[in-house]
C-alpha cells in the first residue's frame, strides 16, 4: 500500500476506508489527530503530519479527536445506533415503535439510516429479527406457541403466526421438529458481518455492504433451510475467533465450514485456505495449483460465489498483474484485509 504523503492527503480528502487503522493525520493548527475518515472540515495540505499508527501521533504531542476517536478499535457509529442496539440487546422482546425512539431523544430518520448503513436492514428490520429469533429459540427448545409469542411480545396469536411464517416458511407449532439455521451480526473494525451457522458449522459469513448478500441468503434457505436470529454456541466461538482476528491476535481459525457449492467450487475454496495469511495467489496460480490451468476463469467465479468471507480468503486471490479485481465485499476491505494480514503475519513470525 502507497504511504507517501500525497497519497496520503487524497485519501483524507476522499476519506478512504481502506487506510482504517494504517494511517493518522496530525493537524498542526489544532493539535490533534483523527483517522483519515473523520467527518470533520479537512485542513489544508501545509497544516498536516501524517503517522504509521496512533502511538507515533500520541508521541508527537497530538491529541486524539473526540469526533472520530482514533483510539477507538471499532470504527465509529452514532451515539443513537449504539444506545439502541444496546437496547434491543437487553430487552430483544420489546416491540419499538417511532414514539419511543423519540422519546428516548433520537430522530426516527437518522436511527433508520445509521441501520441501513451498519446492518444493511432498518432499526425496525433488525428489532424484529432478533424477536422472532427469541420466538424461535423458545419453540426450539420445547416452549409453547403461547410462550413465544407473549417471548416475541405480540399480542395478537395470527400476526405471530404470520411473522414467523414469513421468517422461517412454517406454522409455529411444527417450528420444534425443524432443523434452523441461526444467524447473528458480527462487528468488526471496516464494518458489520452477518455469520449463520448450524450444528455442523458455518454456512456463511459476509460484510453487510456485499450487494449479493441478500441473494446469498435465499440460496442458502433453499439449499439448508430456514434461518432466524438468535444464539448458538458456534456463533460464540466464531465471534471470538473474528475479533482476535481483527484485533491482530490470530488469522487462525478453527471452525467447521459447511457451505455447499459444487465439486469444482469446493476444491477451489480448499484451496484457498492454503494460502497464508500475508501472501496473495492470482486466479491463475490456484488453477495450476488444483491441476486445472486451463480454468483460471472458472477459479474467478468459484472465488466469487464463496459465502464465507475471511475465514475462505477469496480476498487473497489477485488479478495476474497484481491488481485488487472485484470483491463482493469491496475493494476498499479487500486492500485493508490483505495489509492487515500482512502486518498481522509478521509481527506473528517475530514474535
Amino acid at each position: 500500500m502507497l504511504r507517501d504523503d500525497d497519497t496520503l492527503f487524497a485519501a483524507l480528502i476522499a476519506r478512504d476506508p481502506s487506510y482504517e487503522g494504517f494511517a493518522y493525520v496530525g493537524v498542526k493548527t489544532t493539535g490533534i489527530f483523527c483517522r483519515l475518515t473523520c467527518p470533520a472540515r479537512k485542513p489544508k495540505r501545509h497544516n498536516v503530519v501524517f503517522f504509521s499508527c496512533r502511538d507515533a501521533a500520541q508521541d508527537a504531542g497530538f491529541r486524539p479527536c473526540l469526533r472520530c476517536k482514533p483510539l477507538d478499535s471499532r470504527r465509529p457509529t452514532s451515539g443513537a445506533f449504539e444506545a439502541l442496539r444496546d437496547r434491543i440487546k437487553a430487552e430483544p422482546e420489546r416491540r419499538w415503535s417511532t414514539e419511543d425512539v423519540r422519546a428516548l431523544g433520537y430522530d426516527p430518520s437518522t436511527v433508520r439510516r445509521a441501520f441501513q448503513r451498519e446492518y444493511g436492514v432498518t432499526f425496525a428490520q433488525y428489532a424484529r429479527s432478533q424477536r422472532l429469533g427469541l420466538a424461535v429459540n423458545t419453540l426450539q427448545q420445547g416452549g409453547t406457541v403461547m410462550d413465544a409469542q407473549l417471548d416475541a411480545g405480540y399480542e395478537s396469536g395470527s400476526g405471530f403466526r404470520d411473522a414467523i411464517g414469513r421468517l422461517i416458511g412454517d406454522a409455529p407449532i411444527r417450528t420444534s421438529a425443524r432443523q434452523i439455521l441461526t444467524a447473528q451480526w458480527l462487528d468488526t473494525p471496516i464494518g458489520a458481518m452477518l455469520a449463520v451457522v448450524d450444528d455442523t458449522g458455518i454456512h456463511l459469513l459476509e460484510f453487510a455492504e456485499r450487494k449479493a448478500l441478500p441473494t446469498e441468503i435465499e440460496r442458502l434457505r433453499k439449499r439448508v433451510g430456514p434461518i432466524c436470529f438468535g444464539q448458538h454456541p458456534m456463533l460464540d466461538t466464531l465471534a471470538r475467533q473474528v475479533e482476535l482476528y481483527f484485533a491482530g491476535r490470530s488469522v487462525a481459525f478453527d471452525l467447521p465450514i459447511v457451505q455447499k457449492g459444487t465439486p469444482f467450487e469446493a476444491t477451489v475454496w480448499d484451496a484457498l485456505r492454503r494460502i497464508p495469511a500475508g501472501t496473495t495467489r492470482s486466479y491463475g496460480e490456484i488453477a495450476h495449483s488444483i491441476d486445472r490451468p486451463d480454468a483460471p476463469r472458472a477459479v474467478a467465479r468459484a472465488n466469487g460465489a464463496n459465502q464465507v468471507a475471511i475465514i475462505v480468503p477469496c480476498h487473497r486471490v489477485i488479478g495476474a498483474d497484481g491488481s485488487l479485481t472485484g470483491y463482493g465485499g469491496k475493494i476498499w476491505r479487500k486492500q485493508w484485509l490483505l495489509e492487515h494480514e500482512r502486518r498481522v503475519a509478521t509481527a506473528l513470525s517475530k514474535g
